[in-house]
């Protein structure tokens, strides 16, 4: 047996290691909100406690940023946000779609799984 051989192996097993030790790069969902928000305040109420629990909320993590610190390390907004709450889709760091401001729980839902469906590889149940 050659020498090289059993390096090769031993940086082929490392190299699959390390790969599969790192995070997917997945959608997740950047909620900008503002300290007394009153739509935030209401989202978080309304949909807060329900979204990790739903088909959407597993797909797409939400994250809560404020708007006073900018985009997230890593993440690159399309556009200035200017409004709270402003749902921002991510996938690999980058913008894919969002939301600005909070139409109520009967359309929330129905906007969020519209976005999903279209930006990204997201089935859902519906």
């Amino acid at each position: 047996m050659r020498p090289v051989a059993p390096f090769l192996r031993s940086l082929a097993c490392a190299a699959t290691m390390l790969v599969l030790a790192l995070p997917a790069m997945a959608a997740e969902l950047v909620m900008i909100d503002r300290e007394g928000c009153a739509y935030c305040l209401a989202w978080k109420k309304e949909i807060g406690p329900a979204y990790p629990n739903t088909d959407l909320g597993q797909f797409a993590p939400l994250r809560v940023v404020n708007i006073r610190d900018g985009a997230p390390d890593g993440v690159t907004f399309a556009r200035p946000v200017l409004f709270t709450p402003t749902f921002i889709l991510i996938e690999n760091g980058t913008e894919l779609a969002r939301i600005e401001g909070y139409p109520g729980e009967d359309f929330f839902w129905g906007l969020l799984e519209k976005m999903l469906k279209e930006t990204t590889d997201f089935v859902g149940s519906s």
